[in-house]
């Protein structure tokens, strides 16, 4: 029974019955065939050792029966994977960024969520980002997932044929976080999506600049209650003098504007003692300046 939800489930799950049945045919008929040739060839019935000569015949059977069953695996595995790389013309086209410890997803006319809502039945094209270390795009019940490379273009496409809410994992170690890194994609009817892609956004009293950490997973390495996570806390900071490392020399800063902003972009520049250097990209382009302000705005609050 097909347990999948998109148009590769039946190639890949009839990959995966074919290549567990031949393992599990050898695995079987391979600890027979030992237990019989323990049993039979002991020391017991046979005190002593005899000499048992080649056998041309079962040499071309166990040669040729094994080597025509990979075959069989691979076409199988071929047939499934091949379509995987075959994007149709009408596929709709959605970036995935991957980064510690968030998937995001920017649609074609701008729009930035933290979760996936395609439509059922549609050709769903996702290019893949990763802007600091490897991730892996992973979708269970899709039967897809795809690696994504710092510094290389990746993509994966998928067409839901069911409705529903289904997981979306990373499916490479990237960090201490890893196992948090999770999203979803939410498959809805063409009227349903429609009505969500053109919804305006909810009005929340949130703060701008809560919602920009939020929206490029800076609270998972900067906690907002003074724990030490992967960066510093930023309860507090602003205002504060602290000991930084800049050029392999220890110095005294105050943290203000010009320190949070040099943060953002040059992250490398000034690396606050106890931290390490190098976990932190640069968000020079993904970040603007008015939203570093609202960054800056936040921090304040937080007393």
């Amino acid at each position: 029974m097909n347990t999948g939800a998109s148009t590769f489930s039946q190639g890949v799950d009839l990959s995966l019955y074919i290549i567990t049945g031949i393992s599990l045919f050898f695995l079987i008929g391979i600890t027979v065939v030992m237990i019989y040739f323990v049993i039979r060839y002991n020391k017991k019935r046979n005190p002593k050792a005899t000499n048992i000569e080649g056998n041309f015949t079962l040499e071309v059977v166990w040669t040729v029966i094994p080597t025509l069953l990979v075959i069989l695996m691979f076409y199988y595995g071929w047939m499934g994977y091949k379509p995987m790389r075959q994007v149709p013309d009408n596929a709709m086209e959605i970036t995935v960024y991957g980064q510690m410890w968030k998937f995001s997803f920017e649609y074609p006319d701008g729009r930035i969520t933290d979760t996936l809502v395609v439509p059922i039945n549609q050709p769903v094209k996702l290019n893949l980002v990763a802007r600091d270390v490897l991730h892996s795009f992973y979708v269970p019940a899709f039967r897809v997932k795809e690696d994504m490379v710092p510094g290389k273009d990746n993509f994966l496409w998928f067409e839901a044929n069911r409705e529903g809410r289904y997981d979306v994992l990373c499916a490479e170690y990237c960090g201490m976080l890893h196992s948090f890194m999770l999203s979803s994609i939410t498959v809805v009817n063409q009227n349903a999506y429609d009505e969500w892609l053109t919804a305006a956004p909810i009005v929340t009293d949130e703060h701008p600049g809560l919602a920009i950490l939020k929206q490029n997973a800076c609270l998972t390495c900067h906690s907002q209650d003074g724990s030490k996570i992967i960066g510093p806390s930023f309860k507090g900071v602003y205002g504060r003098t602290q000991l930084v490392e800049t050029n392999g020399e220890t110095r005294e800063i105050l943290v203000d504007d010009e320190y949070i902003t040099r943060s953002i972009y040059e992250p490398n520049a000034d690396i606050v003692q106890g931290y390490m250097r190098g976990l932190m990209i640069s968000y020079e382009n993904i970040i603007s300046e008015e939203q570093v302000a609202d960054i800056i705005d936040y921090m304040k609050t937080l007393k």
